[in-house]
């Protein structure tokens, strides 16, 4: 047996605003909370298939790595979905890209980019 992704870090300003953000995103709950980190899964909790998010306050100097999203949509097409999203405060970002990908690089409300994959993928 293979290890899986049981956990992501994403360093930010704000980790309440940006546990509202992608637990509205992802359909998440918030699971934890300590000092300076939002840890947010799965309603269901941690564990299962999904791995959970814990956002750590990181003001982003000293050259910090802050994580880089995967999304697919689970019940609505690529569009719908895109819509859904810059609704919830997601930004387009210009990479230069054509607009022929099978992917959207978008920002969160702090500019982390993070993709809106075309492929759709079943519910858990």
């Amino acid at each position: 047996m293979a290890c899986r992704i049981s956990g992501l870090v994403l360093g930010c300003r704000d980790p309440e605003g940006m546990a509202r953000f992608w637990c509205e995103v992802l359909d998440f709950a918030v699971l934890d909370r300590e000092e300076g980190e939002i840890e947010i899964g799965p309603r269901d909790g941690a564990g299962g298939p999904q791995p959970t998010i814990v956002l750590s306050r990181n003001d982003g100097q000293n050259g910090e790595l802050r994580l880089h999203i995967d999304v697919s949509a689970t019940d609505r097409d690529h569009g719908a979905e895109l819509e859904r999203l810059l609704a919830a405060g997601a930004a387009p970002v210009d990479t230069g890209r054509t607009g022929e990908e099978s992917r959207r690089v978008l920002a969160d409300p702090e500019g982390n980019e993070f993709c809106l994959l075309e492929t759709r993928i079943d519910p858990p």
